[in-house]
């Protein structure tokens, strides 16, 4: 296993944003989209007007008081700070290069993002071979995340990203089908759920607004599956495959998340918990979450 530093839970230092060592990449290099995620149009390349001389937020504390809620699930997982550092060596984007600065940025970031999936997909409990693959897999993505600017502008990051994504499926599938062999899934507990479709595949489904709560979703297929609204409510989501699914407004009061696969904290972040709901440690529990009333329907 390729040795990297970890924080609590094992997620590599690397991997977790540190803004106080970049220099506002995603504050200047994004587009922001007037709406109900931000409260003004930006361009791409155009300093947020909340952004201070010193890189910092001048409504960080009140971000979502102030209608930019979008601006707290975001999460470059660590690309900024190794662009900044590592890729410019500390330079400022406002001394020069700053175009290339932002494009090279916005390719890290989706790399880095691959880099966290691959990263738990090799400390899961799969068959050696895999989890060498996956090792193997998040060395040459973070070999290619080290390269000069020209080298990381010319990847084909959407080739990269088929190749990763079927590594993760093959992991997922490996991950499910063992825990559902351990611990058959509860089918008297799932329809009662009002919205519970059939079978564990779920990928790609449209559940919008679904009446999940109290759900047994544990060991499904949940890639990609738009979850906006959906009352999950002391659901079961272990060993379910979340990657990419969109679980933003999604209540999550008193589910279990555990075990859930490729959770990210933006998801956790854009969705409603409470004190009750289960996340992995390393994850933690977003602050917003501390307000939200768990109204029972």
């Amino acid at each position: 296993m390729t040795g990297t530093p970890a924080v609590a839970g094992g997620v590599p230092t690397e991997l977790a944003a540190d803004c106080s060592r970049c220099v506002a990449l995603c504050c200047v290099a994004l587009p922001l989209v007037a709406s109900a995620d931000f409260a003004i149009d930006k361009a791409p390349g155009v300093p947020c007007p909340n952004l201070r001389a010193d890189h910092g937020c001048g409504i960080h504390a009140r971000l979502r008081e102030k209608g930019f809620p979008g601006c707290t699930v975001y999460d470059c997982f660590g690309a900024g700070q190794k662009v900044a550092r590592l890729t410019y060596g500390g330079r400022d984007w406002r001394a020069g290069d700053a175009e290339e600065m932002f494009a090279v940025f916005v390719v890290v970031r989706q790399l880095h993002e691959m880099l966290r999936h691959l990263d738990e997909a090799r400390r899961l409990a799969v068959p050696p071979a895999l989890a060498d693959e996956a090792d193997r897999a998040f060395g040459a993505v973070d070999a290619l995340t080290r390269g000069a600017p020209s080298t990381i502008l010319a990847l084909d990051v959407a080739a990269r990203r088929g190749a990763v994504g079927e590594l993760l499926d093959r992991v997922s599938a490996h991950v499910r089908a063992a825990y559902l062999r351990d611990v058959p899934v509860d089918e008297a507990r799932a329809r009662r759920a009002r919205d519970v479709p059939t079978g564990r595949d779920l990928r790609r489904a449209d559940l919008v607004g679904a009446r999940l709560a109290g759900a047994d979703l544990r060991g499904a297929d949940l890639r990609g599956a738009v979850l906006v609204g959906a009352d999950l409510r002391e659901a079961d989501m272990r060993a379910a495959d979340v990657l990419g699914a969109d679980l933003r407004g999604a209540r999550l009061a008193g589910a279990d998340l555990r075990e859930t696969l490729f959770l990210t904290g933006p998801q956790l972040a854009a969705a409603q918990g409470d004190g009750a709901t289960r996340v992995a440690p390393h994850l933690g529990r977003p602050e917003h979450w501390a307000g939200v009333r768990d109204v029972r329907t």
